[in-house]
């Protein structure tokens, strides 16, 4: 390889690993362990990025959010040099935003993570088609269900998973990521109905379809790694996560449970437990996630 190229590629390495992602609107709320990501690699287990008590939600300082039942309610995240992978968004009352159940019992809607957001560079092929590295914005919405009474606090949760390309393997998956948001529901038209959840496919790479580019697995709860948590070493960065998650080419796909056929989306996918993690720190990506063993209940 000339030096030039070598430039490139090192230079296209270390913009693509610059970056982990987060919600970014609604504002989340953060923590200080994480300085404001939470990674499952890392230690954060979700599914909040912080618990309810540590939400700025519970001070009378902090200003709130008012929305209303049937609102198109705005989304976003940073793609922050990764690729690919699902978004999901569920929305449960705040009291309940500790409990991974009520989350999954309440999911709202699935989007590819790339929405209307890619590479800064096109033709960079580095890491891949349309794999590059870029920051871009990524939006979506979530409409606030009908069924929600006057001035009930509700938390709003963001995951990405399935996301690709750790530190610049090509075959790698991230472990999952996650963030929520607090609000209070007033006004809007009523139902006593439950939205069921929607999935809306289409990425930088396969736009106007219903599938996502996508690493590992296509189900919540399969990178999180358990109870599991990294063993920080001094000057090593790599050891502060437990990512890779797994090794597998780029696939394409909807998320678990709402692929053609399926009626219902996958709602029992806790984090798994130590029990159900696999020996080695990096598990092989599934050939055909449509069936993957349910994890335990941490």
């Amino acid at each position: 390889m000339h030096l030039s190229s070598a430039l490139v590629a090192a230079s296209a390495l270390i913009a693509s690993c610059a970056g982990h992602s987060m919600l970014a609107k609604p504002a989340s709320r953060g923590n200080v362990e994480w300085w404001g990501t939470c990674a499952a690699g890392a230690g954060c287990k979700g599914p909040c990025d912080s618990p309810k008590a540590s939400s700025p939600f519970n001070s009378i300082y902090n200003p709130k959010t008012y929305v209303q039942r049937g609102q198109e309610l705005d989304v976003e995240w940073n793609r922050l040099n990764h690729p690919g992978g699902f978004v999901r968004m569920a929305m449960v009352p705040f009291d309940q935003s500790d409990d991974w159940a009520s989350f999954n019992d309440n999911i709202l809607k699935y989007t590819c993570y790339e929405t209307n957001c890619g590479p800064a560079n096109s033709s960079d092929t580095t890491f891949g088609h349309l794999n590059g590295s870029g920051s871009s914005p990524c939006t979506s919405t979530v409409t606030i269900p009908k069924n929600i009474p006057d001035n009930t606090a509700v938390t709003l949760q963001w995951i990405w998973y399935g996301g690709g390309i750790y530190y610049g393997q090509v075959d790698t998956s991230f472990g999952e990521y996650y963030g929520c948001s607090d609000m209070i529901v007033v006004g809007g038209p009523t139902s006593d109905e439950k939205p069921a959840p929607v999935f809306q496919g289409g990425d930088i790479t396969y736009p106007n379809s219903g599938v996502c580019k996508y690493w590992g697995s296509n189900k919540v709860g399969d990178c999180n790694f358990g109870d599991r948590k990294p063993s920080p070493i001094d000057g090593d960065l790599l050891s502060q996560s437990l990512e890779p998650c797994m090794r597998g080419p780029e696939q394409k796909g909807a998320p678990f449970g709402m692929d053609s056929g399926s009626s219902s989306p996958d709602t029992s996918s806790e984090p798994a437990s130590d029990s159900a993690a696999p020996d080695s720190s990096v598990a092989e990506s599934p050939a055909a996630p449509e069936a993957p063993v349910t994890p335990e209940v941490p």
